[in-house]
């Protein structure tokens, strides 16, 4: 069926959020949709708020809100029930998409223009490809066969009217499950009536890609944007299940795409964050779009503008260690202002003798001993904090519970060398601070080397319960569970915006919230806050990045590199040596890595000798360490 010059389209449109809200993302995909309907229908699932009723019903007038059952598919049905076969033949075709996808990045008329040309019964923007070695149990037909995906369907009047298209509508079956869902409809629905003989096609030709992925939106998003003029993506692009990403590619499609967006088109990139920020885990951010900034220490990338007010703030128990302090400190701007936090009288007196003459505004500050490096910030500086653009804190670490004293030295090092190297690498992170004015904190990478290893995997230790009663004291409502890695400034030592942690410092912090010395190794309050920063500037609007200086970086990638070959082969005397999913799936449910060693032990340890393996296995289960 080829359409006219001026085809009536009616278009259906699913929408779900947990809160009921409708981001502007929203807005901009069907703003631009009208342009190419005649008539437009919102299924809502679940629930909806007073505000996004409003904003949706800017758009039309024809809303339903229903249960949220059915998932996609019932919502879809729902609405063409509501008009009736007789009504829905009406139209040349009927549009169905959902609120999973954003755009356009192009006009849709483009995409309506060019299809209306070709003689087909139903269309879609993109394919999903032909997958012969797996069903992934959700396929009737033993393989994935090619399919439109239904995040956006188009059906021709010579479809609609048919009674197998009928039938199929009228006796769908109410589908909870996720993945069941998909195999009956998006899966099903295009291999079913292409072997009824109905014509198919997708506006983006992606045969050139059948052969490198099978899902191009997902995993080459940019490239079908950029040579294909696709119009929409994937809001799952930026937070999918990053085993997937790396079994699949090298982890670089969400940043491409994000880059060429933001570089290349006039699509707001605002609005991705708008929705993401608020509805989904940090950590899933951070991988999928690389928030981890490597900037240099010995070139200037781009000259920062220079009309941001700076501080650089320093909380100094150990006097003995402000003399390096000061010398990390010389990496700011000339203009910045140091506020040095001290605890005592004679303390404040040393300060300020060793302060004098370095050209630039000093302000030493008493504060009370209690709390720490946590409480000198957010009680003793906090007048003086909320009045700057952009803050760099930092404080003395002196290691003193762990042995060697070079295993805390190193986790010293880390923090400095990656927020204070150079003058040059300072004026990068201003400079990048300013290129992404969402950016709210950079922190440097979590310890992981020696006792601290650990912590790379397991940093909410005891501390994730506070740490979300804190957020909703706070009155921060975003994602955070203890299925993802804690974003953090673990250390207390990070740049951030004042205006994106503003809840924290306005919160009405005093001292008798801080525990009096000695502070517990784990899980007190200021645990909590050091694991809150980065969500409450996510509650703000702010996303959160890693900062690594680029020499450091090096070392990082050593690390992180000779761990998992030292890790991998570890496994691999245990099972086999597969890709990485495979491995950690394996582990998991073989039994636990303690169970296995146990066995191992039993079985090569002579009996007499068991007594001192038992000793030495309580001994290596020393994991959990200060890291403040």
């Amino acid at each position: 069926m080829i359409l006219d010059d001026s085809p009536r389209r009616l278009g259906v449109f699913f929408f779900f959020d947990a809160d009921g809200v409708v981001d502007r993302y929203v807005e901009v995909l069907l703003e631009d949709l009208l342009h190419s309907l005649s008539e437009l229908i919102v299924v809502v699932n679940g629930h909806l708020s007073a505000k996004g009723y409003a904003r949706l019903g800017t758009l039309t007038p024809h809303i339903i809100v229903r249960e949220n059952t059915g998932l996609d598919v019932w919502a879809y049905k729902t609405a063409m029930d509501s008009y009736g076969w007789d009504r829905l033949a009406e139209f040349d075709e009927v549009v169905l998409l959902n609120s999973t996808i954003m755009g356009p990045v192009y006009p849709f008329a483009e995409m309506f223009d060019e299809m209306a040309g070709r003689d087909l019964d139903f269309w879609g923007p993109t394919w999903f490809h032909e997958i012969r070695d797996s069903n992934y149990g959700s396929s009737s037909y033993g393989y994935i066969p090619r399919h439109l995906q239904s995040h956006f369907h188009v059906y021709r009047r010579s479809l609609v009217t048919s009674e197998a298209f009928q039938s199929y509508w009228d006796e769908m079956p109410e589908i909870e499950d996720y993945v069941t869902s998909v195999g009956y409809h998006e899966i099903a629905f295009t291999k079913r009536f292409e072997d009824l003989g109905f014509t198919s096609g997708a506006y983006v030709d992606t045969q050139d890609l059948e052969s490198i992925t099978n899902q191009p939106v997902i995993f080459a998003p940019k490239r079908l944007i950029a040579d294909k003029r696709c119009p929409i993506f994937k809001r799952r692009s930026f937070f999918h299940n990053y085993e997937d990403v790396l079994d699949q590619t090298v982890g670089n499609a969400a940043l491409d795409l994000y880059e060429y967006l933001r570089d290349e088109t006039d699509y707001d990139t605002d609005l991705i964050w708008e929705n993401l920020l608020r509805t989904v885990e940090l950590a899933d951010l951070v991988r999928n779009l690389q928030l981890t900034y490597v900037l240099p220490t010995r070139s200037v990338d781009v000259e920062p503008a220079g009309t941001q007010r700076i501080a650089l703030v320093m909380h100094v128990h150990y006097m003995e260690l402000l003399d390096q302090l000061l010398g990390y400190a010389a990496s700011m701007p000339a203009d910045a202002d140091l506020i040095i936090t001290v605890g005592s009288q004679d303390k404040k007196r040393q300060a300020e003798e060793m302060t004098t003459g370095l050209g630039r505004r000093v302000i030493v500050h008493l504060v009370e001993n209690r709390g720490r490096d946590v409480a000198a910030l957010l009680v003793g500086a906090r007048d003086l904090v909320v009045g700057y653009d952009l803050v760099c804190f930092i404080h003395d670490k002196k290691v003193t519970q762990i042995q060697p004293g070079t295993v805390g030295e190193g986790f010293a090092l880390k923090c400095y060398e990656n927020v204070l190297p150079t003058k040059d690498f300072v004026s990068n992170v201003i400079a990048t601070f300013e290129r992404e004015p969402r950016l709210g904190l950079l922190t440097p990478p979590p310890p992981n080397h020696a006792d601290y290893f650990p912590i790379y995997s397991y940093a909410w230790g005891p501390n994730l319960e506070r740490t979300q009663r804190l957020l909703k004291d706070l009155g921060a409502r975003v994602p955070v569970s203890g299925e993802r890695e804690v974003i953090a400034p673990l250390g207390s030592t990070f740049w951030f915006r004042p205006a994106a942690v503003r809840k924290i410092f306005d919160f009405g912090w005093d001292w008798e919230d801080f525990p009096p010395e000695p502070l517990a190794e784990d899980g007190t309050v200021s645990h909590a806050i050091e694991r809150a920063y980065c969500y409450v500037a996510q509650d703000a609007g702010y996303f959160s990045g890693m900062l690594l200086s680029d020499r450091f970086a090096r070392i990082e990638l050593t690390n992180l590199s000779f761990y998992t070959r030292e890790l991998t082969t570890a496994m691999a005397t245990h099972w086999k040596a597969d890709r990485e999913r495979e491995m950690v799936f394996t582990a998991r449910t073989a039994g636990s890595v303690r169970d296995v060693v146990k066995r191992r032990l039993a079985q090569a340890v002579p009996t007499v000798l068991r007594p001192a393996a038992k000793l030495a296995w309580r001994a290596a289960r020393r994991t959990r360490r200060m890291i403040r």
